[in-house]
């Protein structure tokens, strides 16, 4: 089930606005697709994103995959647990596996984004 107050990225990530920046992960859908999560890239607090546009790798023993931003903005922090231990992400992708924080561009629009009950119904058909 996917939580109710967050928004959702077709690539598979999850927003959460928490302050002044949104929390952003991988869905339970994505995390069940790679399987064994073995270890993950990020970008570097500071760096810039763009939403749609590639920010970091997550590699499992089933494949290697982009992790895309969900909106534009900096990186304002990296969840340093996954350097040593990526399969947090698969034991609780929407708690301690979160990714980044990301600090919105001045914009900051997540309109883009779909409800949960979007994105069930866009995984359900997959």
């Amino acid at each position: 089930m996917n939580p109710k107050d967050l928004k959702y990225a077709k690539s598979h990530e999850w927003v959460r606005v928490d302050g002044d920046t949104c929390v952003v992960g991988l869905t339970r859908f994505a995390v069940d697709q790679l399987t064994d999560i073995t270890y993950i890239e990020l970008p570097k607090v500071g760096e810039r994103v763009t939403g749609g546009e590639g920010m970091g790798e997550v590699e499992s023993v089933k494949a290697v995959s982009d992790i895309y931003a969900p909106l534009d903005g900096e990186i304002a922090a990296v969840n340093d647990a996954l350097s040593m231990d990526a399969s947090l992400v698969s034991r609780d992708p929407y708690g301690e596996g979160w990714l980044v924080r990301i600090r919105p561009a001045k914009d900051g629009r997540l309109d883009h984004l779909m409800s949960a009950e979007e994105y069930t119904r866009q995984t359900e058909g997959a």
